[in-house]
């Protein structure tokens, strides 16, 4: 257990003596107060910010700007999240702080929404992604893929589970939750008709990425050969000189224009692999979190995967 994880666990039990008043929360009634909620990521954020509309008040956890495989929570964060009516995660395996921060809040009325419920996770090896070096040390639950939202499909799910979290919150908007719920459902289903016709197409279906293991999903989705440097689902851990050099062979190999690089994360790896083949560079933007200048701009989640649709089909070469 890390010295902030302690930290964090410490703040739990102090909340547990002086905030009383997070219990004696009034009664959600048509026209009163808005339902406070914490997401943890920027997908969740969106997700529930479109749901919600004018009756929720969202917050997002995660500070613009910072990655989210490598955040730890602080004491301000348990506290914000303690004040909160509901609370929203995308699983243990994105967020394996998450259930820390649950075990200690004192709020006995806070509602959680576990969105990934009911997702089949992916392992590493799956059809449809190359991935050919495991991490060394690892548990077998640590392989799971979680960056579930990016099936189209599960996002959907996702959105149908924080629904349900906000009806059993607030029975009385019911029905403009569902509203709400359906016309952004149907966006997403827009977005990935138009993933599965411009991915359609292409010279190559090969893409070599110089980020973290993120798009097995997307990849698996539209018959995609997803080639990535660095090992396992987090960026802590940077390809090796073999590695590198393969990937070089695999860009000279697949007759490949463009390698592409990961939002906040240096380009560096991704810039190697150009510089030795005469590549151009494209960011592939998994939406785990935005840059701070995104975030001031307004980008949503539609957005930034219209921004990766148009990336994709340059780096493919899609008609």
């Amino acid at each position: 257990m890390t010295k902030k994880t302690v930290a964090v666990l410490l703040v739990c039990l102090l909340l547990s003596l002086i905030s009383i008043a997070c219990q004696k929360r009034e009664p959600l009634v048509p026209g009163g107060k808005k339902i406070t909620v914490v997401a943890t990521l920027f997908p969740l954020y969106d997700f529930a910010k479109n749901i919600g509309g004018d009756m929720v008040e969202v917050e997002m956890l995660m500070p613009p700007g910072v990655e989210t495989h490598s955040f730890e929570p602080r004491p301000e964060d348990v506290i914000k999240v303690n004040k909160a009516d509901i609370f929203i995660y995308t699983g243990k395996y994105m967020e394996p702080w998450a259930e820390d921060i649950l075990k200690g809040i004192d709020n006995k009325a806070l509602s959680v929404v576990d969105t990934g419920r009911v997702i089949v996770l992916r392992e590493e090896g799956e059809s449809g992604i190359h991935h050919d070096h495991k991490p060394a040390g690892r548990e077998h639950e640590a392989e799971k893929d979680p960056h579930v939202w990016l099936d189209f499909s599960n996002a959907r799910t996702m959105v149908g589970n924080i629904l349900n979290g906000f009806i059993a919150r607030d029975p009385a908007n019911r029905d403009n939750y569902v509203r709400n719920a359906a016309i952004y459902s149907e966006k997403l289903a827009d977005l990935d008709r138009r993933f599965r016709e411009g991915l359609s197409r292409c010279k190559t279906n090969t893409f070599i990425h110089g980020g973290h293991f993120a798009f097995g999903y997307l990849s698996g989705k539209y018959n995609l050969n997803y080639i990535s440097a660095y090992k396992g689902y987090a960026p802590d851990s940077e390809p090796t000189p073999k590695r590198l050099k393969e990937l070089i062979g695999n860009m000279k190999i697949h007759h490949l224009k463009y390698v592409f690089y990961e939002e906040l994360i240096s380009p560096r790896v991704a810039d190697t692999i150009a510089k030795e083949t005469g590549a151009k560079l494209l960011q592939l933007h998994a939406a785990h979190n935005l840059t701070k200048e995104e975030w001031d701009q307004g980008a949503t989640f539609v957005s930034l995967m219209e921004k990766t649709l148009n990336n994709l089909k340059t780096g493919l070469e899609c008609q």
